[in-house]
């Protein structure tokens, strides 16, 4: 089978679902990672650079704003909005330089932040006016909380307006654990862990005449890392959803869907292996990367201690100045080579280091 050739820059649209028809055919996923601002968005470029693939890069809510500033005004969702523009924007013009593909995404959207969606459209409608494509490549709805039913026609309305202008809506059947961006599933009933294949079947059905989507159906994932034995993944889920849909549906793919691995920092790499051969084509990884950053971090504040006490005076002697010890560039990049360095990693459990044509 040939590398699949993909152009750098942010990915949309038909070739969007080219590549996730790829790493299916090719059975490799791609590592999408939260970023929280140009720093992690760099190192994010480098690991894909080095592994030689695309790259899903991804803002959160909080993420978001912090990237437009931690005590930025955020009525009405505008601060989070204008952080994920502007991170936008930044990936657009950074990644053609790195020559890396982007898929620009962003995470969990629970009803209460659906202000945030609504603004994050708005510009995509705007950029496709302006430039023929949408400002990022898809969106995440994260109503798992809610009854199935309303869940999947929010999704729906959603994905009738993101479909007009080439993008594509990501879903979550069944409750992710664990705590994220806020959003605390640490004591639910583990029932709502493993998504049942019918209500997978019940959103292809909805969602599938509208536009392209992808879904996030649980299998026992937990966000954060917990001793071995904590977290039982099941991936077993995710092949019967996509025998159900194809044999109900009589569809041409034995996998009809592109399914999404939440929480996947801390799992055991032959569970995503398994998991990609059912038709994973997206993990998140965020507690992983973030560790990855701060380790070495905490690693140079140590190795420097006594140079970083001051602005003058250290070891070498008293009149001695620290600036280039204190300059924030110094421990800076020392995260961003630790983030970079996971992201490989990340890249060689998913199967898809070097496996594009970039």
């Amino acid at each position: 089978m040939a590398k699949l050739k993909v152009k750098p820059g942010v990915v949309t649209g038909s070739q969007l679902q080219e590549v996730f028809a790829y790493c299916k055919e090719a059975q490799c996923a791609l590592p999408a990672v939260n970023v929280i601002g140009s720093s992690t968005v760099n190192a994010a470029l480098q690991a894909a650079k080095e592994a030689s693939s695309p790259i899903i890069i991804q803002f959160s809510n909080g993420g978001a704003l912090f990237n437009a500033g931690k005590y930025l005004d955020n009525t009405n969702q505008r601060g989070a909005v204008a952080g994920a523009v502007a991170g936008a924007l930044h990936v657009r013009h950074i990644s053609k330089l790195y020559g890396v593909p982007v898929i620009l995404h962003t995470d969990h959207c629970a009803r209460k932040l659906l202000p945030w969606v609504d603004g994050m459209v708005a510009e995509g409608e705007k950029f496709y006016r302006e430039n023929g494509e949408p400002l990022y490549s898809s969106h995440m709805l994260d109503l798992s909380e809610e009854e199935l039913e309303e869940n999947i026609a929010t999704s729906a309305q959603y994905l009738e307006r993101m479909a007009k202008i080439n993008m594509t809506l990501e879903i979550e059947l069944g409750v992710t654990g664990g705590e994220e961006d806020g959003v605390d599933n640490t004591d639910i009933d583990s029932s709502r862990l493993y998504t049942q294949p019918e209500h997978v079947l019940q959103a292809y059905d909805a969602l599938n005449p509208i536009g392209s989507f992808t879904v996030a159906a649980a299998f026992g994932n937990t966000h954060g890392v917990y001793k071995p034995g904590n977290v039982k993944l099941t991936p077993e889920i995710l092949k019967n959803s996509q025998d159900m849909v194809h044999r109900e549906r009589k569809t041409e793919s034995e996998q009809p869907l592109d399914l999404v691995f939440h929480g996947g920092s801390g799992s055991e790499k032959s569970k995503i292996t398994e998991a990609i051969t059912y038709g994973v084509v997206k993990m998140n990884i965020d507690t992983d990367t973030q560790w990855a950053f701060t380790r070495p971090v905490r690693e140079y504040i140590d190795a420097n201690h006594d140079y970083l006490m001051s602005q003058i005076g250290n070891p070498e002697g008293s009149d001695k100045p620290n600036k280039s010890k204190i300059d924030p560039r110094a421990w800076m990049v020392a995260g961003e080579k630790g983030f970079t360095a996971r992201l490989v990693e990340s890249f060689k459990d998913l199967n898809s280091f070097g496996q594009f044509d970039l």
